[in-house]
């Protein structure tokens, strides 16, 4: 347990860095908050300390950016420098991971915790972002890809894998994966226009005649009048890469709008959500790998749902 936490935050953080540890119990309720050197925090007795804790019932957690040196509290104005992006996947977590990895929106995650069942933080290590964009690229990143939209703070604490999490009863250990070391820049995320694309299929209507189309909404429109006149799936796909090489992944564009807009028809018509997410899985078992397919299918089908559901409500 002590092991996998060190090298989580000596990966995470540089020598003579300050960070914040938070401690949380459930019942009885009670925090306890540390500001300590990262050089203090690797101590094996520290590293004792925080076992011992989480044995007894403490949930562990580190805030995700360095504080100035001599800070006292976690508060915004204590935080001296972006170190890290973040996404906290609390919902469907397989389907919206299997998404993540699957975006050339983004780059590859450097770390990524499992920290219960289907649910996951992961962590981009990055350079050159001011608290604003931070901000702002946190909030696009929850729309795009399912995840909490309240982990948005330049001072939100995040788990440290090896330590229990103890919401769960049996306690569950968060575990780690190690990807890609490279430090990201702001240019790395193409974030403006994949969240638009992410967010269009959701509203399930026409767009409001208060604002111009974009070239997004007239695919989506598009698209959809194709195959209620019984377009073959699999050329409209290719129709609409061709159409859209502007993208930076035309053909993953086109395979998700295509997709997307064929679960909504499909769950219109009355087919079962089970049958949407197989008939989504055979139509590209033969491009994509069988779990990237399986979690693929399962994530657009619920999205399709969703869009569904609104459409009755409104």
């Amino acid at each position: 347990m002590n092991e996998t936490a060190r090298d989580f935050l000596a990966r995470c953080f540089a020598p003579g860095l300050t960070i914040a540890l938070l401690l949380r119990t459930e019942s009885p309720a009670k925090t306890q908050q540390r500001v300590v050197t990262l050089e203090q925090a690797l101590a094996p007795r520290y590293l004792g300390w925080l076992a011992h804790e989480n044995h007894n019932g403490a949930n562990v957690y580190v805030a995700a950016n360095p504080l100035r040196s001599g800070s006292r509290k976690r508060t915004k104005e204590s935080i001296d420098s972006v170190r890290h992006l973040y996404l906290d996947i609390d919902e469907d977590g397989d389907a919206r991971l299997a998404a993540l990895r699957a975006s050339d929106a983004v780059p590859s995650a450097t770390t990524i915790l499992s920290t219960s069942p289907s649910k996951y933080q992961v962590f981009w290590r990055v350079e050159g972002f001011d608290f604003e964009q931070q901000e702002l690229t946190l909030k696009r990143l929850a729309l795009a890809f399912g995840g909490d939209p309240a982990c948005t703070d330049c001072n939100r604490v995040l788990r440290i894998p090896g330590f229990l999490n103890r919401k769960y009863s049996p306690a569950y250990c968060v575990t780690v994966e190690y990807g890609n070391d490279a430090v990201w820049s702001p240019a790395a995320f193409h974030l403006d226009s994949r969240v638009h694309d992410a967010a269009l299929p959701l509203r399930g209507s026409a767009p409001s005649s208060s604002h111009k189309d974009t070239h997004s909404e007239h695919d989506w429109a598009w698209v959809c009048s194709q195959l209620a006149s019984g377009k073959d799936a699999g050329k409209l796909t290719h129709e609409l890469a061709a159409r859209r090489s502007d993208k930076a992944n035309p053909l993953y564009y086109a395979q998700r709008t295509v997709d997307v807009a064929s679960a909504r028809q499909w769950l219109v018509e009355g087919a079962p959500i089970d049958d949407v997410i197989t008939m989504l899985h055979e139509r590209r078992r033969f491009e994509l790998s069988t779990a990237l397919c399986s979690a693929r299918a399962r994530e657009i089908a619920t999205t399709a749902r969703r869009m569904v559901a609104r459409r009755k409500i409104a």
